[in-house]
């Protein structure tokens, strides 16, 4: 228990420039200090929990030890962090090649009194971008659809992030490196078959908040015009497609729902 010893409470009311102890009634509202953790000098006296009088604490770690002043939920009340809203989403971190993006937001208000920690105040996401050449083709980026159920998630407390779409493509040549990864993550591209119509996602962060529109996804393509894709995680796992419509409402199935990255 935290106590100062009988002696000292003695010579602070026979000798008031100690300063050891303030008044007798206090409390935290006359000390004028809420302090973090447990401390030791954030003391005054007043009436505590246990409805004795004496010597009782204005810091965070008062109420576990049950010797908090009469007053301290009035006057030191708990204060949760509060962030802002997101940043945008930045570029690639690099051009050409599989990569990430991030966003920040920053803390508007620390939290005090043992309220509510702060959240993270950074984001990433994988992402691809090419600079544009003329006359250079670069292809789409596209990793499984289960990701996107992330993604939604993180999305979903952000209103002002506009939704989605899906893209339909035929596929009309995939390469045999497809069929060759073993690992648990490139499972997925053994869905990738010649002729197949696969239905692929655009979500945020890979939604461009400029072109409203994810790279890759053949918006400006001819009729019949050939695209090329790449599995996200397998370099040799590509191929080309068609652009058969857009979706503007996504139904993908669960089978051949791909996402763009």
């Amino acid at each position: 228990t935290r106590c100062l010893p009988g002696p000292l409470r003695g010579w602070a009311r026979l000798w008031p420039g100690l300063h050891l102890l303030p008044s007798p009634h206090a409390g935290c509202a006359e000390l004028g200090r809420c302090c973090r953790g447990r401390d030791l000098a954030c003391v005054s006296s007043g009436w505590r929990p246990d409805r004795s009088h004496g010597v009782c604490y204005c810091d965070q770690a008062c109420p576990r030890t049950m010797d908090c002043c009469h007053d301290y939920p009035q006057a030191c009340p708990e204060v949760s962090c509060a962030v802002s809203e997101w940043s945008d989403w930045s570029g690639c971190a690099e051009p050409c090649r599989a990569t990430y993006r991030v966003r920040r937001r920053h803390v508007v208000q620390e939290p005090r009194n043992g309220g509510e920690a702060c959240p993270p105040l950074e984001e990433k996401a994988g992402c691809v971008e090419y600079w544009n050449q003329e006359g250079a083709e670069f292809p789409a980026l596209i990793t499984t659809g289960g990701y996107g159920k992330a993604r939604k998630k993180r999305a979903a407390s952000s209103e002002n992030e506009r939704s989605g779409y899906c893209v339909e493509f035929q596929i009309t040549a995939i390469t045999e490196g497809c069929l060759q990864g073993s690992s648990s993550y490139t499972q997925w591209m053994r869905y990738l078959s010649e002729g197949h119509t696969v239905c692929v996602e655009c979500q945020h962060p890979a939604l461009d908040s400029r072109s409203l529109h994810c790279y890759g996804d053949g918006s400006g393509s001819k009729k019949n015009q050939l695209l090329h894709w790449q599995a996200m995680g397998n370099p040799r796992c590509r191929g080309t497609w068609r652009r058969v419509r857009q979706l503007d409402t996504c139904s993908c199935p669960s089978v051949h729902s791909f996402l763009f990255i």
